[in-house]
């Protein structure tokens, strides 16, 4: 199988699974290139997709189209092909977020991208849920695993301890406090968020009612409420869980590159929670505000940022939330 043989309709079924990663607000705030001649396929940001109260520095830009170019990776390998990735290739131009190049058939030996197959299953299947989880602990070694997966792509993985779990919620609070006095940050939501009933000719991106889940009753499972004080008629209330099961994902330092590192990881981190049984969601609010994400670190550890904090347990999983067309977000040259 020779790297010529990459074609236009492969490559549209790549980035079709790449697409189906998570993002803030499901912006999707990537691009795709695709170079025929030098068989390449090139990861933008696409900034007109960005968050400039919730997310000033594009990080969490980055960690959304780092998670699609983790499933790129994985859909390659699922399809036979081993891959080079090179990251922020040009620094003339950052928004070139990553260049994929098909190296010929998949590894045999000890490389990593030969692991990366198996996860594949777990593209479509995977999405965020904002439903209450059970109080079912996760056993040890499948967090013994996650945070294998995470070491894999460069970051780290941590389990807080119940003192660390209470501060962590206490932030998430705070935040949201702050974001429902801040009119700028309320106002930048509501752009991405989808009330009244969903047609064909609807929004392909944003949050969907259909996926904000239920109102809470009482619990202190860290979910955001893009439905915020609105009634959204027939909407049922549930009990979330009291002692959610939460994980930071983090680096040693905080430059894009590493942004890039924790998205990838994040990514391989969801996907396989979701082959172990594992219902997910993601957590930013507290990481939204400069001030409070400091704090949501665990002083005891080698981590100097934390990047994502990730909710963990086993429940329903989520609805799947609209996709772009991938001729929207992916260019043929």
């Amino acid at each position: 199988m020779s790297v010529s043989a990459l074609g236009t309709t492969t490559v549209t079924a790549f980035v079709e699974d790449a697409a189906t990663a998570p993002s803030m607000h499901n912006a999707q705030p990537w691009r795709f290139r695709f170079l025929r001649e030098d068989g390449v396929i090139q990861v933008y940001a696409d900034l007109e997709r960005a968050m400039p109260q919730a997310d000033p520095t594009t990080r969490g830009l980055h960690l959304g189209c780092a998670a699609a170019l983790f499933n790129l990776r994985v859909a390659l390998a699922h399809a036979g092909w081993a891959a080079a990735t090179a990251l922020l290739p040009d620094p003339a131009e950052p928004c070139l977020l990553a260049v994929v190049r098909p190296t010929g058939p998949a590894l045999t030996g000890n490389g990593v991208e030969e692991d990366l197959g198996p996860l594949y299953p777990a593209i479509r299947r995977r999405h965020t849920s904002r439903q209450p989880f059970t109080d079912e602990a996760m056993p040890q070694a499948i967090r013994d695993a996650l945070s294998a997966a995470a070491l894999l792509e460069g970051a780290r993985l941590l389990f807080p301890d119940v003192w660390h779990v209470h501060m962590l919620l206490s932030l998430v609070r705070d935040a949201e406090g702050r974001d429902a006095t801040d009119p700028a940050a309320a106002d930048e939501l509501r752009r991405w968020t989808r009330t009244g009933p969903q047609t064909p000719d609807a929004a392909n991106d944003g949050v969907p009612e259909y996926a904000f889940g239920p109102r809470k009753l009482y619990g202190a499972a860290p979910v955001r409420d893009f439905a915020g004080r609105s009634v959204i008629p027939g909407r049922a209330a549930a009990a979330f869980e009291n002692a959610p099961q939460l994980a930071l994902l983090g680096t040693v330092r905080d430059t894009p590159r590493d942004w890039l590192l924790a998205g990838q990881a994040m990514e391989r981190v969801l996907l396989q929670a979701t082959l172990d049984g594992l219902a997910t969601s993601l957590t930013s609010q507290a990481l939204e505000w400069p001030e409070l994400r400091w704090t949501v670190r665990d002083p005891r550890s080698a981590m100097g940022f934390v990047q994502m904090v990730l909710r963990l347990g086993y429940g329903l999983a989520g609805p799947g939330t609209p996709r772009r067309p991938v001729d929207e977000v992916l260019e043929i040259v």
